[in-house]
């Protein structure tokens, strides 16, 4: 059997038994064939396995070599409640095979799944009054959703966010009130509060800031923390020349950074603070680099320096503390900062250095990455004591690697 043969059933079945890194890892390593491609996205979408069709597509499947008789029909994927099952079959390239008035039908659907519930449609369907298991599963690169399985049926609760996905499509503005409510239905990496907030933020204007910003001073920390990324999401996606949101987006989260109390908030107001090349939202952000609690010292470390050239004396002092934080992910996100920072100074290449001995993998190879930009020789002895990849799979390291090998290039003039 051919390498290139062994590889497509290596990445079928993998497809088959539903693992996710096994695909990504395959896909990293080959995904020039087109045939396979489309073959591996009809077997995902027909096992339901909509986080990975969304992968595919990615990789370059196309939806419109798949007959529509290969491909479950889009109600089954509105019934199944996987919001990423949904998107990839309205993959632009086949969104014309349905009429508005199927999607018309399908977001009622939707909406009638969501206002039912998983549980009343599990043992509707079932008959059932077992005991439901729950587990979370991923929906996408980013969120997740419950999977609630009574018998041998199996429901994601995802339909709250395909409803909203049925009402963008059909031009419908529903109210942030609705979507608000749709998302504090969950937490925030469900994928029903994700489409709520980006559809929100997208819409960039007055009316959703307004009703965003109110929510500060909500008395429940959900819903201010829903408006707070709302708010931030709305900044970050404003790519217009005036970037109107930029003064209001920075004066809201540096006075609320000083107030907020509730940590998941405050980490998402940090969150948008790291997102302005401001002085003042580095000053906020300063203000909390030694907060006790490691998820805040984590958004720190990764929104402080964020000016070009050399760094203020404060903002050096305190990345090269968080360079030494107890918590590894702390750590590897201020390497990172520096790594990718314009201030080549000798003290932050030193600290960098002092991590290719770290317990931690990950914050070794970021070290490692960070000294080759920094054109230091020390990351060629790091990259050689970085472990191996596993026989048979693509190198864990290979984005740092690949920073060593432009260093030695640069170093030997080629």
């Amino acid at each position: 059997m051919s390498g290139a043969a062994s590889g497509g059933h290596r990445l079928l079945r993998a497809i088959r038994t539903g693992d996710t890194p096994l695909v990504k890892n395959l896909l990293l390593r080959d995904s020039d064939d087109p045939d396979l491609m489309d073959t591996a996205f009809c077997l995902a979408v027909t096992t339901y396995s909509g986080h990975i069709a969304q992968l595919l597509l990615d990789h370059g499947a196309d939806p419109g070599r798949c007959g529509q008789e290969a491909l479950p029909s889009l109600r089954e994927a509105v019934d199944s409640g996987s919001p990423a099952l949904v998107e990839a079959l309205l993959d632009h390239r086949i969104r014309g095979r349905y009429s508005r008035s199927e999607f018309l039908e399908l977001r009622d659907l939707a909406r009638c799944r969501h206002e039912r519930g998983v549980e009343s449609e599990l043992r509707r369907r079932t008959g059932s009054q077992d005991g439901l298991v729950h587990t979370r599963v991923p929906d996408d690169e980013y969120f997740s959703v419950g999977a609630y399985t009574l018998g041998r049926t199996t429901v994601r609760d995802g339909h709250a966010a395909i409803l909203t996905r049925f009402e963008e499509l059909l031009g419908i503005r529903t109210p942030f009130g609705d979507l608000m409510a749709r998302a504090l239905d969950h937490d925030q990496n469900h994928r029903a509060w994700g489409s709520a907030t980006i559809l929100l933020a997208r819409r960039r204007d007055e009316e959703t800031w307004t009703a965003a910003a109110a929510l500060r001073t909500h008395p429940e920390p959900s819903s201010r923390l829903f408006g707070a990324e709302v708010l931030r999401l709305t900044h970050l996606f404003d790519e217009s020349e005036a970037d109107t949101f930029a003064g209001p987006a920075l004066d809201l989260f540096t006075a609320w950074s000083t107030e907020e109390e509730d940590l998941a908030v405050l980490t998402e107001v940090l969150v948008a603070l790291g997102e302005h090349t401001h002085p003042r939202a580095e000053a906020a952000l300063l203000g909390h680099a030694g907060h006790p609690d490691v998820r805040v010292r984590r958004v720190v470390a990764r929104g402080l320096g964020t000016w070009a050239g050399p760094l203020a004396g404060d903002v050096r002092d305190a990345l090269l503390a968080l360079l030494t934080d107890t918590d590894a992910q702390t750590r590897r996100n201020a390497c990172l900062k520096v790594a990718e920072g314009r201030d080549r100074g000798p003290v932050l290449a030193d600290a960098m250095a002092a991590l290719l001995d770290d317990a931690d993998h990950q914050v070794q190879a970021t070290a490692v990455y960070g000294l080759a930009l920094h054109d230091d020789e020390r990351c060629v002895r790091g990259a050689q004591r970085l472990p191996p990849a596993p026989p048979g799979t693509w190198h864990a390291h290979e984005h740092e690697l690949d920073a060593v090998w432009r260093y030695e290039r640069r170093r030997d003039g080629h």
